[in-house]
């Protein structure tokens, strides 16, 4: 399918046909031709209606990708191609939104993909339910428990490499929202006997290969077993290693598996225990030896394989030797003890293996079962999948075939009753009317079998349990005599008088015709395989086991519980299993897989006919096609339906307005379908005969056709309009622009003309005006020299008389003001006051005092604490308020600047400042010290585990937890301490440990004492005959030192409301114990760098060397 092709119905680009009950003509040939056709194309999975086929490709195809998963997600069943993942998916939301209980039934013969269909199911179940840490817990070990049972119950056949040997049953639980709580596994029929017998190019059971290829040699020797398969005789030889499969790599994932399931370790080494017990039980032999009284008995030959077995499983070497050479029959209250002879103690040897590995099986299922079952008691909703023995028709078919095809009968009759019921019910829902099926009713061979008086099963356990001699020829001639005249039993010793002469059914034989065809059965064995009989004295032989695990899996061996009842039979088992299981799918909504095996090559690409064939006749799936073609083939909703026909009515196309059904039944009277062909259900149309449907898949396909070739017209004239609408423009713009080019080029041609004209034109004129001016200058220079003599000497005569005037009126005007002003302040003295001059000066002073402060406002700094610009002052009287200016704003800004700290900042600001005021210009070690935030808490002992036990020891708040290096009284030598600091106490503990080993109250420090250099060493003065002064004083080393003095300092002043004596000296005295040491800091060189060193010169003098 293209990429971007979306797929809306299954009948869309459909290889042949996706569901069988379309099938016409229907026949075994057309089936078989339909399956091969869709499987040459890779589709491997078709439909029954709600079945699937699921043919085994032997190779791997890209259809279970997590892209796929998605694609199936919340899809309708018939939306997309036929795939397990549709089914999976139904059945999920039916148990999720429905709340209807599910089971999937699996069922084909070995080789068939019946184990990989499980997987299948169940990862997709995985992948689409909900995620979480518990539900992927959840889900992991429902997931793990396959390679589990598939390494204790698969083997490798002539049909499958790993083929189930068993069936099992797994009712996985969901909650209300479909989250995966748990499941139960039930298992049936485990074929035990491949333990000590395996058929030509098979193997035994996985684990025993997995084991010896991929255990450890340690593991080997605990074990008593060596790597050599040919060392074990349970082990065949031919088929022991399988191309493409690692069992060394397997054993390693079922161990990883048994982990994740739940099993201790203690429990894995138990099970491996007995894997290897049952191989070296294999390993026993007898010989025969002849007693006096003339019977004969069996000796173990070599005890060396007898005594590794019991010290395996702790079991006395001389109880379980007499187990493989005596059995004893109790009778009431009498025993009878015979010995056994060769052939018999093989049986027995045998008889122990197959049952030590078949409980270790069942207790294996009960095991993981209790790791997986759901936690919680609230409602569950469950969905179980079956994955079991198909129909078995070999040329030889025991007892095992027998009860196989039994179960079969019996899944085929809950398949055909379920059948019909769920076809019945949808016609009721839908209101159409139900008709008789005919179909052929199983339930006579299933009577013939598990009938409790005249049944073969009955009778079978009738003769196992009945006194004196019992063989198989006995139990065939009992048949014979009951069954003779039923008419799906045949044998040649019956009464029948027309099987006397049929050479095809031997003698010691019954043959019985089954849904699936007639299978001969092979009386030999019938008898020993149903008793399954195992020795009391071997079941108490094990009971005494000091293995825990062997010793729980035979219980029926311990003395006080000593039953002389006969156990129950292995038939017997199986039909009550069966029942159990068949009582349990009644309850649920049933999904069937059905699997078949295309060849007996395990290759891809090969489709055997005959062989499919085969399986089609014993899966019955064309009694299935039959059933459920026997109403109407076909149904759909109305929904759907018209909108994937609407185009074949002009009503319908494109847009039906009204209701679906209405839609459906105008297209259907348009089409003129005979009414007889279709009927009307409540939310579906039904049709009877699939050539109805193929005929509007016809319709559709042509009227498809007409409408590509309606848009292909449409979209044709489009693209030829546009593209003559696209020339078309180009066209006019290419032309405009090449107009454009042509002006532009004839008007610079005129251009140029019109200035070289222009310029000859210019140059005659500004010549011929030339000679005019030149003229013209020459007249007027000479009229201006007169007039210019001329104007001077009238300019000097009117100067000098202007002078002359100008002094007289200038006199005049003096002697006049002067009167004036006097004449005013005689009139006007007499209204001015004594400030008058006064107020102009301080109007004056304002103006100027307005003009310098607007001056100001356009001049002012910045609001940085730190900006020292100040505006210069303009005046000079003006100096003192224009300091006093500059000082009220330098301490506004730094008010702001305070107010934007928080409370943990102002306070580490203050402890800044006190540092500034203790330190400042007296200690060297202080610049460096500025930059670098008090932190106080530096080891972060709430944070660190590994100081839990000081913290809880410290119930105050820390106010400073550093480590220091705390000076050794005696030689000068560090040692790192823990520091830390509270409200009321100084403390000293432990680095490693954190161990408090000194505890100083704050009442107790009288002084501290440093260097006045780049150094961190201080003392810590106690008070004299305090109880922390015993040792005497405290010197230190710390890299933090002024934070450190000046958070004791603070807290010493907040506690004792008195200042702490803070001396900053290069010699100061220290008080150790008794005596009195002078600490005294020199300039030196340094031989570790630039860290300064401690050291004691005499009982008095201690020298700090500071670089």
């Amino acid at each position: 399918m293209a990429k971007m092709e979306v797929k809306t119905s299954l009948l869309d680009n459909m290889i042949r046909v996706g569901d069988m009950v379309l099938l016409e003509p229907l026949s075994e040939e057309t089936f078989i031709n339909n399956l091969k056709r869709r499987f040459d194309y890779n589709e491997i999975y078709t439909y029954i209606g709600s079945v699937v086929i699921s043919v085994n490709p032997y190779r791997s195809l890209p259809i279970y990708s997590p892209e796929k998963v998605e694609d199936y997600r919340n899809r309708n069943f018939y939306e997309l191609s036929p795939h397990i993942f549709a089914l999976s998916d139904e059945a999920y939301r039916s148990l999720r939104d429905q709340d209807k209980d599910q089971c999937i039934l699996i069922t084909g013969e070995s080789g068939a993909g019946k184990t990989e269909a499980s997987k299948l199911v169940m990862s997709y179940v995985a992948a689409v339910c909900g995620k979480g840490a518990e539900v992927n817990q959840v889900k992991e070990q429902l997931l793990q428990s396959n390679p589990v049972l598939e390494a204790f119950g698969n083997a490798k056949t002539v049909r499958n490499d790993n083929s189930s040997r068993f069936g099992k049953y797994m009712d996985i639980e969901f909650d209300f929202k479909g989250d995966p709580l748990g499941g139960v596994i039930s298992n049936y029929l485990l074929e035990k006997s491949r333990v000590v017998k395996q058929p030509r190019g098979e193997r035994n059971f996985h684990v025993f290969y997995q084991l010896l290829s991929g255990a450890s040699e340690e593991l080997l020797d605990k074990l008593k077993l060596e790597r050599d398969f040919s060392r074990y005789n349970y082990l065949s030889l031919d088929s022991a290693t399988v191309n493409g499969v690692d069992d060394a790599a397997n054993f390693r994932t079922v161990r990883n598996a048994m982990q994740i399931v739940g099993f201790m370790d203690h429990e894995a080494e138990s099970v491996l225990e007995v894997v290897a017990a049952v191989l070296k039980l294999g390993n026993i032999e007898f010989k025969p030896e002849s007693r006096v009284n003339g019977l004969d008995e069996s000796k173990i030959k070599d005890k060396n394989e007898l005594k590794e077995i019991c010290e395996l499983t702790s079991i006395d070497q001389s109880v379980l030797e007499r187990a493989f050479s005596f059995r004893t029959v109790e009778a009431k209250q009498e025993k009878v003890s015979t010995t056994l002879n060769v052939a018999q103690a093989y049986y027995a040897r045998d008889a122990l293996a197959k049952n030590l590995y078949s409980r270790l099986f069942s207790w294996l299922v009960n095991r993981i079962n209790e790791s997986i079952k759901a936690q919680t008691k609230v409602r569950k909703k469950v969905m179980g999948v079956l994955d079991i023995y198909g129909f078995e028709i070999f040329e030889d078919n025991s007892f095992e075939q027998f009860i196989i095809n039994y179960c079969n009968e019996k899944l085929q009759q809950i398949f055909i009753e379920l059948t019909l019921k769920e076809e019945q019910e949808e016609y009721i829902r839908e209101g159409i009317e139900w008709t008789h099926i005919d179909y052929f009713n199983n339930a006579i061979i299933c009577d013939l079998i598990e009938n409790n008086t005249n049944g073969i099963l009955a009778m079978l356990d009738e003769e196992c349990l009945r006194p004196g001699t019992v063989t198989d020829e006995t139990f065939l001639e009992k048949l014979n005599q009951v069954c003779a005249t039923h008419q799906h039993f045949e044998s040649r010793m019956s009464k029948c008088s027309r099987f006397l002469n049929d050479t095809s059914l031997p003698h010691s034989c019954f043959r019985i015709q089954h849904y699936a065809g007639k299978v001969l059965y092979q009386v030999e064995g019938f008898v020993d395989k149903n008793n399954d009989l195992l020795y009391r004295d071997l079941s108490q032989a094990m009971w005494k086991a000091g293995h825990a695990l062997i010793k729980s899996l035979f219980p029926e061996g311990n003395p006080a519980k000593i039953n002389l009842k006969r156990p129950p039979t292995a038939g017997s088992q199986f039909k009550a299993s069966v029942a159990t299981l068949m009582k349990n799918l009644q309850t649920k909504n049933p999904n069937y897989i059905r699997c078949i095996k295309p060849n007996d090559k395990k290759a891809a690409h090969i489709f055997s006919e005959a062989l499919v064939c085969h399986q089609i006749r014993y899966l019955g799936l064309l009694e299935n096609v039959r059933v459920r073609r026997a109403g109407y083939a076909f149904r759909q909703a109305y929904e759907p339906c018209l909108e994937r026909y609407k185009m074949l009515c002009k009503q319908t196309w494109p847009h039906w307005k009204g209701p679906a059904r209405a839609g459906v039944e105008v297209l259907f009277n348009e089409l003129e379908i005979p009414m007889e062909e279709y009927s009307f259900g409540r939310s579906k149309i039904f049709i009877r005969n699939p050539r109805t449907l193929f005929k509007l898949e016809d319709l559709r396909k042509q009227r498809l056709e007409d409408l590509a070739t309606l848009i292909q017209k449409i979209y044709r004239g489009w693209k030829c309009r546009t593209r003559f609408l696209l020339m078309k423009k180009s066209q006019i713009v290419i032309a405009a622009w090449y107009r454009r080019f042509a002006q532009k080029k004839r008007y610079h041609q005129i251009k140029s003309s019109a200035l070289v004209i222009q310029s000859y034109i210019r140059g005659w004129k500004a010549r011929k005006i030339l000679r005019e001016l030149k003229h013209q200058k020459r007249c007027e220079e000479a009229v201006t020299t007169i007039a210019a003599y001329w104007h001077g000497t009238q300019a000097r005569r009117e100067l000098k008389r202007l002078k002359e005037e100008a002094r007289r009126k200038h006199a005049v005007a003096v002697i006049w003001a002067y009167w004036l002003g006097l004449k005013v302040r005689r009139e006007y003295r007499k209204f001015f006051r004594a400030n008058a001059g006064k107020k102009i000066y301080e109007f004056t002073l304002q103006r100027i005092m307005q003009k310098y402060f607007l001056e100001m406002k356009n001049k002012m700094p910045s609001l940085s604490p730190i900006d020292k610009n100040w505006p210069s002052r303009p005046y000079l009287f003006l100096d003192s308020t224009h300091k006093e200016l500059k000082r009220i704003f330098h301490l506004w800004r730094c008010k702001k600047y305070r107010d934007q700290f928080t409370d943990q900042q102002k306070l580490i600001y203050e402890e800044k400042l006190e540092a500034s005021e203790l330190f400042k210009d007296k200690k060297a070690l202080y610049p460096s010290s500025v930059g670098q935030p008090f932190q106080g808490a530096y080891l972060e002992i709430n944070k660190n585990p590994k100081y839990k036990k000081l913290k809880d020891a410290i119930e105050e708040k820390i106010i400073i937890a550093e480590v220091v290096n705390k000076i050794n009284r005696a030689n000068g030598k560090s040692t790192s301490r823990i520091f830390l600091l509270t409200n009321n106490n100084l403390l000293l503990a432990d680095q490693k440990s954190g161990q408090i080993k000194s505890e100083v109250p704050l009442v107790d420090v009288t002084k501290v004492s440093m260097s006045s250099q780049n150094d961190g060493f201080f003392a810590v003065h106690l008070k004299e005959g305090s109880e922390a002064a015993s040792k005497g004083d405290f010197l230190f080393s710390s890299d933090h030192l002024i934070e450190m003095a000046t958070k004791l300092y603070r807290t010493t002043l907040s506690q004792t409301k008195q200042k702490l004596n803070i001396e900053i000296s290069d010699e100061f005295l220290v008080q150790f114990r008794q005596d009195k040491v002078c600490v005294k800091f020199i300039q030196g060189n340094q031989k570790n760098g630039s860290v300064p060193t401690c050291k004691r010169k005499n009982n008095r003098l201690l020298e700090v060397a500071v670089p």
